[in-house]
């Protein structure tokens, strides 16, 4: 589908857009951050389309192990190189360095990462945008959970009920409570809990698959609510959206009634809108500020959803195709190639706008460049090897019921055999009035067939097709 590929190229864009303001347009920051964050802005656009395309890729897999097997080969490696260039530019001193904690504690530092729940874990991200697949990961436990109990209509219920949540209980929810007692033991009870769960729910025992079912829901529920680094409230809103496109996509399809679910999911952006309106002022650990510029920014990538899903059937623009194509590795190394530049280059305010333009270009470029190579030596060929060992794992499908007529497609295929009239069991018409049918290709190359016997039987039994009836006829004494 081009345009989700478009909506993502589009997305990944403005996002780098609103990393490089600091470094070359600070005036632009300055004069624009108070009424509209690019940032909030594409990762929304983001959780939509992951909201539209990830639950029914579950679906059209139909094996749990298929799906998280493709998820792996799909996020793991292209994270990895993030991971590994941020550790290298911070060794040679070339990037503004990795926050401390991240070395205070190494080891539960490392085991967040690993589940990539370490913005939910009270742990700071070795690259900033991490934070976002802290939310597609809980989403993605959120989707198994819905699956594995059998509930595929639920999208637009849940995305209501997560609203709801967020304008009655948003503004009450703690910040990192749980990390902020207990940093090491949340992480290491949280890994080892939700193993424990996601292991039951390959057991065959039905009991012991509900009880995974349970535990999974129940540790992503309490991250979202409890220990979350942007604050409650705009956890919620993040869950209640990606929700509301996976029922965007089931009303599109036909699985959802459509009054009832678009009312549903009408209320979800109305009410994350008034989420950003309400006080406090600031939510999370860092007081990211919210207000007008937060939830302009959410209306906006509603409405950029929804104008690219109208649209789906027209051409989109073939560079944000591409860049869609390339977004993830866009996503993920563009803050590398931002701290290089800032590295080299002079102080923003001290440079000419011709210098300015320049440095753009090379970070455009820079930030293309790596994600185009990213995505070519390490995206595709492992999803490639992702592929080949869900294909592996998938259930096979029930060999296919033959075709009731089968059979006579199967006698009237054969040409080159010598026509033999049918009989008749009862000597009667044949089965249908098919004109291609056997029956009547046989009567016509006979030629016409015999009067039919009349209904009446004779007393002495002859035209009585039961066996044995004409013997018994004349049997009989007259």
């Amino acid at each position: 589908m081009e345009w989700l590929d478009a909506l993502r190229g589009l997305a990944a864009l403005v996002v780098v857009f609103e990393h490089s303001l600091d470094v070359l347009l600070p005036e632009v920051r300055r004069a624009a951050g108070p009424w509209f964050n690019f940032g909030r802005y594409g990762v929304f656009v983001f959780f939509l389309v992951s909201g539209y395309v990830v639950p029914f890729s579950l679906e059209r897999r139909g094996s749990v192990c298929a799906f998280w097997i493709g998820r792996v080969f799909r996020l793991y490696p292209a994270w990895a190189v993030s991971v590994a260039l941020a550790l290298l530019l911070a060794a040679t001193g070339v990037s503004w360095g990795l926050p401390r904690p991240l070395g205070e504690r190494p080891w539960t530092s490392v085991l967040a990462h690993l589940t990539m729940l370490q913005d939910l874990l009270g742990v700071p991200n070795v690259v900033n945008v991490f934070w976002t697949l802290s939310y597609e990961m809980v989403f993605y436990l959120l989707v198994t959970v819905l699956f594995m109990a059998g509930v595929r209509r639920g999208g637009a219920r849940v995305a209501l009920g997560f609203a709801a949540a967020t304008a009655v209980l948003g503004a009450a929810l703690p910040t990192t409570l749980l990390a902020a007692h207990w940093p090491d033991g949340t992480t290491l009870v949280a890994v080892l809990v939700l193993a424990g769960g996601m292991a039951a729910l390959a057991v065959p025992r039905r009991a012991v698959r509900r009880a995974g079912i349970g535990v999974v829901a129940a540790v992503a529920l309490t991250l979202v609510v409890l220990d979350s680094r942007v604050g409650g409230m705009e956890s919620l809103c993040i869950i209640a959206t990606m929700f509301a496109g996976t029922a965007v996509r089931g009303v599109q399809d036909g699985r959802l009634r459509a009054w009832p679910a678009t009312a549903m999911i009408a209320v979800v952006p109305v009410l994350s809108l008034l989420a950003g309106l309400r006080p406090p002022a600031v939510w999370g650990v860092q007081g990211t500020p919210r207000g007008p510029a937060w939830s302009l920014a959410v209306g906006a990538a509603w409405l950029t959803f929804l104008a690219a899903l109208a649209l789906r059937h027209r051409a989109m623009p073939r560079a944000l195709v591409w860049a869609g194509l390339v977004s993830y590795s866009l996503y993920l190394l563009h803050p590398l190639v931002i701290q290089v530049v800032w590295r080299l280059a002079a102080e923003p305010e001290r440079m000419p706008g011709a210098v300015r333009l320049g440095w753009a270009v090379v970070l455009t470029a820079g930030a293309l460049g790596s994600a185009a190579l990213a995505h070519h030596y390490v995206e595709r060929p492992a999803q490639r090897l992702g592929r080949r060992l869900a294909g592996a794992r998938r259930p096979a499908p029930p060999p296919p019921r033959p075709a009731p007529d089968a059979g006579r497609e199967m006698v009237t295929a054969i040409t080159f055999l010598p026509k033999v009239r049918p009989v008749h069991p009862r000597g009667g018409p044949p089965p249908n009035g098919d004109p291609d049918d056997a029956w009547a290709h046989a009567r016509a190359a006979d030629g016409p067939a015999a009067p039919a016997p009349s209904g009446r039987r004779r007393r002495d039994g002859a035209g009585d097709p039961r066996p044995g009836a004409g013997v018994r006829g004349r049997g009989r004494r007259r």
